[in-house]
């Protein structure tokens, strides 16, 4: 209940591991819009769901991709709530081919999305949370930004891009109450992974410790525990949440 009134601003977060966040900080009290590009019927469900269960949530559809769509979605937010006091930068894509493969536009499209999608969100809400002195920023990366794929560069340097983006921001916020974070999912259970051919995603469990994929939920956790209070003074770190899989 401690975080009751304070409001999250989940991009990406109507499907997977975005909307196990939006479900996790919704039912703690916490006012959540959740952005979404595609996928309306998905929005709508979800919206309808935790309506139904008495928590405060609205959708908004814009493209990360999109400095204007950004900054339109943040202005609904703070037109609807008044405030944001979490960003959770979860929106992502995947284009998975070789580098042999890949082209220019296949390489653009995912950095734009995965990791400049992140630093126009953030632009979009920073200078109101340097206002207001307090906020959380949560970026979510992936295991692949640590260790690489094959087939995955252009997702692995996006995903890695991450976590230099957030050591940066989180130093020069460390002094304005903002606090900036990542977290690593591994291999989780979702549309993405479950994409994956299923002899190739048994190898994937075979190298992983917990010999498992992990939950939605279960990043979502380390998402609500990294914008509580008493998490003020982590920031600028790494949550790797992957079953062991890279240590």
């Amino acid at each position: 209940m401690a975080l009751n009134g304070r409001v999250a601003l989940v991009t990406g977060g109507t499907r997977g591991i975005g909307a196990a966040i939006t479900c996790a900080l919704a039912r703690d009290g916490i006012d959540v819009a959740a952005g979404y590009s595609r996928g309306g019927d998905a929005a709508t469900k979800l919206k309808e769901k935790l309506e139904a269960e008495g928590a405060s949530i609205s959708v908004h559809q814009g493209r990360v991709d999109d400095a204007g769509d950004c900054q339109r979605v943040v202005k609904e937010v703070l037109d609807r709530f008044g405030r944001i006091d979490f960003l959770i930068n979860n929106a992502g894509i995947t284009i998975d081919k070789t580098v042999r493969k890949m082209t220019d536009d296949d390489w653009t499209q995912v950095l734009a999305v995965n990791l400049s999608g992140a630093f126009r969100m953030t632009k979009a809400v920073l200078e109101h949370m340097i206002e207001r002195g307090s906020g959380r920023i949560v970026n979510i990366s992936s295991v692949i930004g640590e260790t690489g794929n094959i087939g995955q560069a252009n997702y692995a340097a996006s995903k890695a891009g991450l976590f230099g983006f957030t050591k940066s921001l989180a130093l020069e916020m460390a002094q304005r109450g903002i606090t900036v974070n990542v977290v690593a999912p591994g291999f989780i259970e979702t549309e993405m992974v479950a994409a994956i051919p299923k002899e190739a995603l048994q190898k994937v469990v075979d190298r992983i410790p917990q010999r498992r994929l992990g939950k939605p939920e279960e990043i979502a956790r380390v998402v609500r525990f990294l914008v509580d209070d008493e998490s003020s003074y982590i920031t600028g770190a790494v949550l790797h949440v992957n079953g062991g899989l890279d240590m």
